[in-house]
């Protein structure tokens, strides 16, 4: 790597805000020696054009002896942002290459048959006339061979080893403050009829009524990695397979592998992983095997892979805990800070909380919050808004209360399956309607109308019904169960303000919300926290039980029943009064936090997504 090269490698014509000092210091911390430099920088900054500057920097054929590594990759964990990347014509050659599933085969009869179950994966010996055209053969040839290689980090993690994507001489890691959470997210073992195809052939045990459930698992995990091997053999004796034996072969191929890697794991005396087992339902039933610290996995999965790495970040709150939770030595990693150059007065923080939205209190809370909803969306008219329900019982429940009050015309939502399409529906249309999302505080651009408000319904603390989180209370790691939900904070505050002349809102609607700020002020990047310090009361509109947000009129008995629903309604709280779209824009004074909340906020929010739902939807 050569870190002159860093600044003139700017793929922009000219440079925004601070990204001219950040280069510069993210040179200066390559130049000093270090092997890996953290760059916090705010969401709207241009993090991929950084990256691309550090890619360029890169080692040519050229420049070194031919066995030495050369070119670069930049990998990042969100499907949305490699979209971006290769929609921007600025970072057009980044070569993107995506997973077999993601690609058609070209065949007559096959224009329909995803790569990864054509006739080339299905035949034995298959010969493919047009294998040189074939658009997934053709961007992994094309990517292999150029300078910079683009691709999710599930694809990247799982081509450690691959001959055709060797180690390259700089790794640029976009979005990486989740990197330990996605390592374990990534190696963690799920055992259940839809993940393992010879479930019916084995017997499954109780491994928790064991002595040792760890051991236990082990021995089950033996078994069955020799149940698989014997099952796919006896399909690759087949000359040719269907597009479900095909699935089926690769299935049980994968299966093996997480099965073996788990087992030399724990068997190795010398790995820091600590192995924790889920089996709620015992005997018969699916198991879960989750790493704790996989850092031994990183190792094989992403440091092996280059000499140099970038890692990119508007919300790496915390240098040595992260250093310390992805197996870096702090001393070989410089953190560069990149100054925040949009005016707080555009991303206010507006305090309407109603109480705490704790899985135990929830359902005192929520319908305050819903009415709360109604008066926000009365002082934004005509502009779109975007609700943060971080799970699916809380967006469900609020849709339902929405439209009783009227405003169901005005209000979209999602479900597991249709988030892409309903997301982008929303994004396309120009009505101001409000959307309801689950797990979207993350590699969203809602610039200028797209969105100009939005809410955050509830602290986004882990499940603490996870035995990955319940595990690390258990060891006392409170700091890291509150820097994780400050980090979902700070990146879902950071949708609706892209620009420096760009401006939009957030209502914070959880009084545990308060609480964590107290609690993690000092995890705080300066930037959040003039945010944070700005904090203030909104002043909205007076509940309006004949037309709400100025779209529908209500009858007579819908007013009743939001009477019952709101019985201080007319009273307007003792706010009412509209503010305007400009007077949206200014922070106002200051306030308390208010009061301290317990810190175990999870709950049982079994029903929302992983908190990384969008990491692994495209290898």
């Amino acid at each position: 790597m050569d870190p002159d090269r860093i600044p003139e490698s700017f793929p922009a014509p000219s440079f925004r805000g601070a990204q001219e000092q950040a280069l510069a210091d993210i040179r200066d911390a390559f130049a000093a020696g270090n092997d890996v430099v953290l760059v916090r920088a705010p969401t709207g900054s241009g993090k991929s054009l950084l990256a691309r500057s550090v890619a360029g920097a890169a080692a040519t054929t050229d420049e070194v002896t031919p066995a030495a590594a050369t070119g670069a990759y930049y990998t990042t964990p969100q499907v949305s942002q490699l979209d971006d990347v290769a929609a921007d014509p600025l970072l057009d050659d980044l070569n993107v290459i995506r997973g077999k599933s993601n690609y058609t085969c070209i065949l007559n009869g096959e224009t329909d048959t995803p790569v990864d179950r054509a006739p080339c994966a299905r035949q034995s010996g298959f010969d493919c006339s047009v294998r040189h055209r074939c658009p997934y053969f053709s961007d992994r040839a094309i990517a292999s061979n150029r300078r910079i290689a683009a691709m999710t980090l599930a694809y990247f993690m799982q081509t450690a080893g691959s001959d055709v994507f060797r180690k390259r001489d700089v790794v640029v890691i976009d979005e990486a403050h989740g990197l330990a959470e996605w390592a374990e997210m990534y190696a963690t073992v799920d055992l259940d009829p839809r993940t393992v195809p010879v479930w019916d052939e084995v017997g499954v045990p109780d491994v928790t009524a064991d002595s040792d459930p760890l051991e236990r698992t082990v021995r089950f995990a033996e078994t069955l990695a020799g149940v698989c091997d014997r099952a796919k053999d006896e399909l690759l004796r087949n000359p040719e397979l269907t597009p479900e034996e095909a699935a089926r072969r690769d299935r049980l191929q994968e299966l093996r592998s997480e099965l073996q890697w788990f087992v030399s794991d724990y068997r190795d005396p010398e790995s820091p992983t600590t192995w924790v087992v889920d089996q709620p339902d015992g005997e018969g039933s699916a198991i879960t095997i989750k790493p704790l610290d996989p850092a031994r996995y990183l190792h094989h999965t992403v440091w092996d892979r280059g000499n140099k790495f970038a890692l990119l970040s508007a919300t790496i709150l915390d240098k040595a805990a992260f250093c310390r939770g992805v197996g870096l030595d702090p001393a070989n990693v410089a953190l560069v800070d990149v100054e925040h150059t949009f005016p707080v007065e555009h991303r206010p923080l507006y305090d309407v909380t109603r109480g705490k939205m704790t899985y135990d209190e929830r359902d005192e809370t929520l319908p305050k919050v819903a009415r709360a909803l109604v008066r926000i969306m009365a002082n934004h008219p005509d502009e779109k808004g975007l609700i943060h329900c971080h799970s699916y019982a809380i967006q469900s429940e609020l849709q339902t209360r929405l439209a009783r009050f009227g405003l169901g015309g005005r209000v979209r939502a999602h479900d597991r399956e249709n988030r892409d399409a309903a997301l982008e529906s929303w994004k396309a249309t120009d009505d101001p309607d409000v959307f309801l999302s689950v797990k979207m505080e993350e590699a969203l651009d809602l610039a200028g109308d797209r969105c100009r408000w939005q809410v955050v319904c509830k602290a986004p603390y882990l499940n603490t019904n996870d035995s990955r989180v319940a595990r690390r209370l258990e060891e006392g790691q409170w700091s890291w169960y509150r820097r994780a939900a400050l980090r979902t904070v700070i990146q879902a505050c950071g949708r609706v303000v892209r620009a420096p002349d760009d401006y939009g809102a957030t209502y914070l609607a959880d009084s545990s919300l308060l609480d964590l700020f107290e609690r993690t002020r000092g995890a705080m990047p300066a930037w959040f926290r003039d945010q944070v310090d700005r904090l203030s009361t909104p002043d909205l509109p007076a509940f309006d039980q004949a037309a709400p947000g100025g779209r529908t009129n209500a009858t007579r008995s819908e007013r009743r029943e939001r009477q019952r629903d709101d019985p201080d309604s007319n009273a307007g709280r003792g706010d009412a009064g509209s503010t305007s779209r400009s007077a949206s824009r200014s922070g106002g004074s200051a306030r308390s936090s208010g009061e301290r909340s317990p810190d175990r906020e999870g709950g049982d929010d079994s029903d929302s997504d992983h908190p990384l739902s969008d990491v692994w939807g495209e290898r």
